[in-house]
């Protein structure tokens, strides 16, 4: 069976200010706090939300 490789987001700069389709991009990852991390698969659809936002975020290989 294949691994599938995972991504670990955190969210390291805060939502306010920020246009809507970049909130929506870092609440569809599953982000609502600043400093919270979560894992996620890394699929196509996850690295577009990713890069909508990542001036807020901190990515890294898991």
């Amino acid at each position: 069976m294949a691994q599938t490789s995972k991504l670990k987001v955190t969210l390291v700069k805060s939502l306010a200010g920020q246009l809507g389709n970049i909130r929506s991009s870092v609440r569809g990852l599953g982000l609502r706090r600043c400093h919270q991390s979560i894992e996620v698969v890394d699929t196509p659809e996850n690295r577009g939300m990713i890069r909508a936002a990542v001036h807020l975020l901190k990515v890294e290989r898991s």
